[in-house]
């Protein structure tokens, strides 16, 4: 459980806030947290937001230090692909994901039937947002997003996300204490920023409510909306592993370049079996190598940047392509 933090008006609280302020930007030092937080408020009761809510989620709050700690924080070094890799498709990870297919396949497959796609995709982003619900965040999300939103370095974005949360709030989806998530305000077993959850969050068991921290026929429901309303094509797979010819142009290694598996195959580009692709006239591909030119490659298809809209990272588009191929038993 998250301690509360002391009082700003102690000594020691001070300090803290005073090294707050010293990394936050022009916007926390113009003027205090509560006055900041007073315009909030007014700004949230313009949007319909009701005097309880704004009662129960903003008095007595203050701003997190540990949340700018994490916002500013700087990798210490730089994690390999194949690094990231090993620790997100491990086997202990592979078979649980296998064995809630099981014990949950009613419920995934009539997400999957509604929204055309498989069940082994929305099970893989599960799986590596939060290892299947098991970890998603201990942060209040309207603390953290308040913290984020007085900070000066990406106010504007987080002043529209506590918007956000605070309706969800109002739509009464979840009560304030137990709207729980990351650092930054991603939400439940499927991490939703707040106006994520607003467009693509799906009420999956019929409560009439979207429920993503604890009903897993909304976190199916919803992942699965989330990637049809991106432009997710059914007939299509996510990608598969190549093989480069040698000396091949790092330059061709992006999303940017598009071409047809038979253009890429007359490249040199072959399956690691050392067979051709398989031969396409309509959809383009291009090649991804995480690690660079010397490390594994992969052909991906539109359903990877469907994926990449989710979290903008290579690692992460790949190891969800790869951890659905493994639930699913393709090689």
């Amino acid at each position: 459980m998250q301690k509360k933090i002391p009082s700003l008006r102690t000594g020691l609280a001070g300090a803290i806030l005073a090294a707050f302020l010293l990394v936050s930007g022009p916007a926390c030092a113009a003027q205090s947290f509560e006055d900041w937080l007073e315009g909030v408020r007014a700004e949230a009761a313009e949007h319909g937001i009701s005097k309880p809510i704004l009662t129960k989620t903003l008095s007595g709050i203050e701003p997190l230090p540990r949340v700018i700690e994490l916002d500013r924080r700087q990798p210490e070094g730089k994690i390999t692909f194949a690094e990231y890799r090993k620790n997100m498709l491990n086997e202990e990870r592979i078979r649980r994901g296998q064995t809630l297919y099981r014990e949950h396949r009613g419920e995934l497959e009539r997400a999957a039937k509604e929204y055309g796609v498989p069940a082994s995709f929305i099970l893989a982003l599960w799986g590596i947002e939060t290892s299947y619900g098991a970890n998603t965040g201990g942060f209040g999300v309207i603390p953290a997003l308040a913290t984020l939103a007085y900070d000066g370095r990406r106010s504007h974005f987080f002043r529209k996300e506590l918007m956000e949360a605070l309706t969800i709030l109002e739509e009464g989806h979840i009560a304030p204490d137990l709207m729980k998530g990351s650092w930054a305000g991603a939400m439940g077993q499927n991490q939703f920023m707040p106006s994520s959850f607003r467009k693509f969050a799906i009420d999956g068991n019929g409560d009439e409510r979207r429920d993503i921290w604890n009903s897993l026929p909304d976190v199916f429901a919803s992942t699965a909306h989330y990637l049809d309303k991106n432009g997710w094509r059914a007939e299509e797979g996510w990608g598969e592993a190549v093989v480069l010819p040698r000396d091949f142009p790092e330059s061709l290694l992006s999303l940017e370049m598009r071409m047809t598996p038979a253009e890429w195959t007359r490249m040199g580009v072959r399956l690691p079996n050392g067979r051709n692709l398989r031969a396409s006239a309509e959809e383009t591909a291009s090649i991804v190598a995480p690690d660079g030119p010397d490390g594994p490659a992969f052909l991906v298809y539109e359903n990877y940047r469907v994926i990449m809209r989710w979290n903008k990272s290579l690692y992460f588009a790949t190891s969800v392509g790869l951890l659905a191929d493994a639930i699913s038993g393709q090689p």
